[in-house]
């Protein structure tokens, strides 16, 4: 019979961590057009493909994901969408923007976490159970 230890990190634990980190709105479930119930399995630190786009359109409502490290970490998510619709710029749905639209590659996050010594070389599970 074979066993294996895991490290396993809950997402909503990870998703603290990010927004205590780097005090922006994260959640790791609502990316890649939300994930299911899962075990998502990396390795800190490892290789990373920066997503390229610097900007998106600023609604809530489009298919467009995914920002680079930078200007993830650049903006300020006090900042009010471009969108005139008060739909997109209520609070709940500019969160809902970042965290569905406006967020980096998670391996830029991971490893970077590992350069702040935040976490520790090896390999995870991260928990998806909501």
């Amino acid at each position: 019979m074979n066993i294996r230890i895991e490290k396993v990190i809950d997402s909503l634990e990870f998703d603290k961590l990010v927004k205590e980190t780097y005090g922006k709105p994260y959640k790791f479930q609502q990316q890649n057009g939300c994930k299911e119930r899962q075990r998502v399995r990396v390795k800190v630190p490892d290789m990373a493909v920066d997503y390229t786009n610097d900007s998106l359109p600023e609604v809530v409502n489009t298919q467009n994901m995914g920002v680079s490290f930078k200007a993830w970490l650049k903006r300020d998510p006090k900042q009010k969408l471009l969108s005139d619709d008060k739909y997109d710029n209520n609070n709940n749905n500019k969160t809902l923007w970042w965290n569905r639209k406006f967020y980096p590659n998670v391996q830029m996050v991971l490893n970077d976490l590992y350069d702040k010594c935040l976490l520790e070389a090896g390999e995870y599970v991260i928990d998806i159970n909501w």
